[in-house]
């Protein structure tokens, strides 16, 4: 047994010796061929080997210079750490692996690149608008620079776009720029400034070009100098002892300048006040007249506006209230009150502008004096002025008084009812309105303006004026719920800075005119004699239609017969036949359906005779006559019944005649009237005498009872055309029936 598994082994190890013998012996490397690496960066090229147990490694470079790299095996892999990059490691490497006798040796070629930053725009200085600027855009140690690409854009527009392509003495890291010169504008406020750097390297030989970039973008801040600087000062530049004056500066530029106030001193130098755009001085004094100078500042330059104040002795004061204007309605109070202080005994005077009269009270205490205008009316529009006489010195002060009337809301009227489609004239009126030239109309519907009016025409005189705006417009059924809304203003002036308003509303509801109306039968529309119908009526509209069921008489007239939506009939007759109409009416319209009723009668009252009897002899004539009631569209059949089986007769309106009446002709004759709800018979038995010798038979009696039938016959068959026609018809009818049929 032992012998057994030597023999076993060694057969396993002599096996094992040619699997391995037959395992080709490679070499491979990552990367494959090529690699970039930025400098100062870490990379690694490994080196492997299949088919070896134990390989060893060797690395040099193509030109045999140091490898400034560490080298490490690890069983069938080397690798070669470059740690940094540097421009030393710029090579072709050559890995070589040795197994026993074979050797085989791979290429690994490595590239340096430096394009660490991004890049940096550099000013001249600031950006003022129409001063030309120099704009730097640098990218800091390229390499190789000879594959650098720059370029510098101003939002979408292209500045500049550069290519560095001088050859390169050694290798070293470069700084390289691009500089443009241009003119900063208001429009390139928030624009971007973008610097684009691309370095065209790519990291192997197959991969098409893919230049590495580096952008920076810079929002411009463009700068305007300060101009236009401009003073103003409240109440006035003419000052009292003891007044307050504000004095408020403003100036234009980018960005906005800053405001520094100073008094000019007698050397001309400035004494510094205040760095804020209003400067306050309160409680003046005469040494406070003088030369303020107000400068606009801001990082690019000043801009200086200078105002003289001059304060005066303070004399006595006149107030008045309730201000210098005052606007009131017409029919309102006013109270116009003059006051005086810094005088113990003034004297007051009242006047008009026009010297018209004053036509209300005046009442003075102590140092205060007032006018109450009650229920003011258009006279009193004018400029009131109080005198003030203290001493020597006299003041003057005025009150305008204004006057308006707007004291009722719009009316808004419209032409006529709000019907679908149809258009309407709507009227916006606005009453007693005063000064109507400052008057403003419109007309809204929910958010929509219609139209508008401003009344601007010149008043000949002071009167209350009616005003009003009117559109037309097409309503639809979208508008009802919709608000119609009148509004007006009246822009009394500068007195107040918003104007009176007034409005209506009024709310829109749209009529529909009746449509669509029909009617149902249940049953039918037609019927039998002594049955029951409803008839069921509809119409469409807004609001619903009322619903007028009425019957249509014979001159053309409507008999009323119900204000319901059905219409019941129970045992009908024959004269309920008719025009029956349907009626949908509400405030829009009218819309009328007529249908039409009809009402079968069974044939009855068959009358079959025989003319002038039912006897006769033969040679005589005899008319044997059907007639049929008072019963409408009804089949008359004439026949005689005989052994062979029943001949129909050619009749004529009923009526058949025999002019020569024959033996044969005697037998039984049978009448059928029939129409679609049934029928009815009628039969008579004619008799038929031979004469003797069956000779011609002429006597002077046969002579005129033949002339009296000759006469009597025609008259006849009219009568029973006429009452036919009358049968056929019925006594009631309001369309023509069909004529019978024999």
């Amino acid at each position: 047994m032992p012998g057994k598994i030597a023999m076993i082994f060694g057969v396993s190890n002599i096996l094992w010796i040619v699997f391995a013998a037959s395992q080709a012996f490679k070499i491979e490397t990552s990367p494959e061929s090529r690699i970039l690496a930025q400098i100062g960066d870490s990379i690694s090229l490994t080196c492997s080997t299949t088919g070896c147990e134990s390989p060893s490694f060797s690395w040099r470079t193509q030109i045999d210079s140091p490898l400034n790299a560490k080298v490490r095996n690890e069983g069938t892999k080397s690798t070669l750490t470059m740690d940094p990059v540097s421009f030393e490691n710029e090579h072709s490497y050559l890995c070589t692996a040795t197994c026993g006798s074979r050797k085989e040796e791979k290429e690994i070629q490595v590239d340096v690149y430096s394009f660490p930053k991004d890049p940096e725009i550099h000013f001249s200085g600031l950006l003022e608008v129409g001063k030309p600027i120099i704009v730097k855009c640098l990218v800091p140690d390229v390499y190789p620079f000879d594959r650098l690409e720059m370029e510098l854009l101003k939002g979408d527009s292209h500045l500049k776009n550069q290519e560095f392509l001088e050859d390169m003495d050694k290798k070293s890291l470069e700084t390289k720029s691009l500089e443009v010169t241009f003119t900063p504008t208001i429009e390139d406020i928030g624009k971007a400034l973008i610097c684009r750097a691309k370095l065209h390297i790519t990291e192997t030989d197959s991969e098409e070009s893919n230049p590495k970039e580096k952008e920076t973008n810079k929002e411009l801040q463009v700068y305007i100098s300060p101009k236009n600087t401009a003073i103003s000062v409240q109440p006035s530049t003419r000052l009292q002892e003891g007044d307050s004056v504000t004095l408020t500066c403003s100036s234009e530029g980018l960005p906005a300048p800053e405001s520094v106030w100073s008094k000019k001193l007698d050397n001309g130098n400035l004494q510094l006040l205040s760095g804020n755009a209003t400067l306050t001085l309160i409680a003046m004094k005469m040494e406070d007249s003088g030369i303020y100078v107000c400068e606009g500042v801001n990082q690019i330059g000043r801009n200086r506006k200078e105002v003289e104040l001059i304060v005066q002795e303070k004399p006595f004061t006149v107030d008045i209230s309730p201000g210098h204007q005052v606007a009131a309605q017409v029919g309102d109070s006013i109270v116009l009150t003059c006051s005086v202080t810094d005088c113990e005994s003034p004297s007051f005077s009242w006047r008009t502008q026009r010297n018209s009269s004053l036509s209300g009270m005046v009442r003075i205490v102590r140092t205060e004096s007032t006018v109450n205008l009650s229920s003011v009316s258009l006279e009193n529009e004018d400029q009131y002025l109080c005198t003030v006489t203290c001493g020597h010195r006299k003041v003057e002060k005025e009150i305008q008084v204004e006057l308006y009337s707007f004291p009722q809301d719009p009316e808004i009227e419209m032409s006529d009812l709000l019907v679908s489609g149809n258009p309407v004239t709507v009227s916006c009126k606005v009453p007693f309105v005063y000064p109507f030239d400052h008057l403003e109309i419109e007309i809204r519907k929910g958010e929509t303006l219609m139209v508008n009016k401003y009344f601007s025409e010149e008043m000949d005189i002071k009167s209350l004026k009616n005003h009003s705006l009117e559109m037309t417009f097409t309503p639809t059924t979208e508008d009802t719920g919709n608000v119609l809304v009148c509004q007006a203003k009246l822009h009394i002036g500068e007195m107040e800075s918003e104007p009176k308003q007034r409005q209506s509303t009024q709310t829109l509801y749209v009529n529909v005119a009746p449509t669509d109306t029909t009617v149902l039968f249940n049953p039918s529309s037609i019927l039998e004699e002594g049955s029951s119908v409803n008839m069921t009526c509809s119409s469409n509209g807004i609001p619903a239609p009322k619903i007028l069921w009425s019957r249509q008489l014979s001159n053309g007239d409507l008999q009323l017969l119900s204000e319901t939506t059905t219409l019941t009939l129970i045992s009908t007759k024959m004269e309920d036949s008719g025009i029956y109409v349907c009626e949908g009416i509400n405030q829009a319209g009218i819309s009328r359906k007529k249908v039409e009723l009809t009402i079968q009668v069974a044939p009855k009252d068959i009358q079959l005779t025989a003319f002038p009897s039912e006897s006769v002899k033969e040679g005589d004539m005899v008319i044997i006559s059907c007639t049929c009631g008072n019963v409408p569209e009804t089949w008359i059949i004439l026949k005689k019944k005989t052994e062979m089986g029943d001949t129909v007769l050619k009749s004529i309106d009923g009526a058949y005649t025999i002019h020569k009446v024959q033996l044969e002709d005697a037998g039984v004759y049978e009448c059928e009237s029939k129409n679609k709800v049934g029928s009815e018979l009628r039969s008579l038995t004619l008799d038929v005498k031979g004469r003797e010798n069956n000779k011609d038979y002429f006597s002077p009696e046969l002579l005129v009872l033949y002339c009296t039938f000759s006469l009597i016959i025609p008259a006849f068959g009219m009568i029973i055309y006429f009452a036919r026609k009358a049968n056929m018809k019925g006594s009631y009818s309001l369309v023509e029936a069909q004529k019978s049929k024999v």
